[in-house]
């Protein structure tokens, strides 16, 4: 098969389409057929050489695809060969084929196609194991994302609607910021602003009870000011850093808390394993999706041969939504 390979750590200009091994299916693995994948921040991140994957998991970028279910390994049931399907991965999505645990499988939600499909595993199962089963949202709270026209932002805003929150975003620029009010976002502030101030503003002063943040030290003193009492603040990424100051007061007079969560490196099985978190996916957000409550929001497409160029369109700024990748034959 072929697969994107990374010549060595630097820019988008390091990737290139290779001739690899084809994958083999162990026991509860699955072979699927890639149609397409999507590219998430943490790939610019590993082709950089700053995000190796976890222990065992495959060398090849990608945290994600949809495609056809190709062999079945030992013990496997449920699942056929043909079946279409996405799934999330820990690793080798930028390929014709990728082995996938089985339990990491979902079917293609009714109404979506398969090439969209491959952009909804990764933001699904962030979200999900983040504002519903970490933070608890529920209907009538305040619910706000950082960086609401992202991939993650872009789900997150409508996930948080379906389940009954008031939804506040942020970005950076007028037109994003009338995409989240598109996708539902009851509030938009854009992230140059004092976010507390503006929150609060338009909260009567109450803030957010839930906060899901991808820049880590950079925003987390104006996000614990933008909590609510109670309020809990769900750290999802470091793009602004990993390390900063923490004032303790403020966290105990609001009785609030802070998570760190990630996803990748999380083991396959067990209460907090990647299947769990795939399993409450399938059962409460593909029923938003299959309804129309939540849409897959989707930039563009890029042939997978040329990953390069759409890993130089998300650096560049911009994109709203996933930009997919789609392997030879399936554009």
């Amino acid at each position: 098969m072929y697969a994107i390979t990374v010549r060595e750590p630097g820019g988008p200009d390091v990737l290139e389409w290779t001739e690899v091994p084809d994958p083999v299916a162990g026991p509860g693995e699955v072979v699927v057929d890639v149609v397409a994948s999507a590219v998430n921040r943490a790939d610019l991140l590993q082709r950089q050489g700053h995000y190796p994957p976890p222990p065992g998991a495959s060398d090849t970028i990608g945290l994600e695809c949809s495609g056809r279910i190709a062999q079945l390994g030992e013990g496997v049931e449920g699942w056929q060969v043909g079946d279409e399907v996405c799934a999330l991965l820990a690793g080798g999505g930028y390929a014709e084929k990728v082995v996938v645990p089985a339990v990491q499988l979902l079917p293609v939600p009714s109404g979506v196609d398969i090439v969209t499909a491959a952009g909804l595993p990764e933001v699904a199962c962030t979200v999900w194991s983040n504002i519903v089963a970490a933070g608890r949202l529920s209907a009538g709270e305040t619910f706000l994302v950082q960086g609401g026209s992202s991939g993650i932002g872009t789900h997150a805003i409508q996930v948080a609607k379906a389940l009954g929150a008031r939804v506040a975003a942020t970005a950076g620029a007028p037109d994003r910021l009338e995409r989240c009010r598109e996708l539902g976002a009851d509030i938009v502030i854009d992230y140059h602003d004092d976010i507390p101030a503006e929150l609060k503003k338009a909260t009567d002063g109450h803030g957010a009870d839930v906060i899901l943040d991808n820049m880590g030290a950079k925003g987390l003193a104006a996000n614990i000011d933008a909590l609510a009492p109670d309020g809990r603040l769900l750290i999802i990424g470091l793009q602004g850093g990993a390390k900063g100051e923490v004032n303790l007061n403020k966290l105990l007079v609001k009785r609030a808390s802070i998570t760190a969560m990630g996803l990748r490196g999380r083991p396959v099985d067990g209460p907090n394993g990647k299947g769990a978190v795939v399993a409450g996916v399938r059962e409460q957000v593909w029923p938003m999706i299959e309804d129309g409550k939540v849409r897959p929001i989707v930039h563009g497409t890029v042939p997978m041969p040329d990953a390069g160029k759409a890993h130089a369109q998300l650096e560049a700024g911009g994109v709203v939504g996933k930009l997919l990748l789609v392997t030879p034959g399936n554009a």
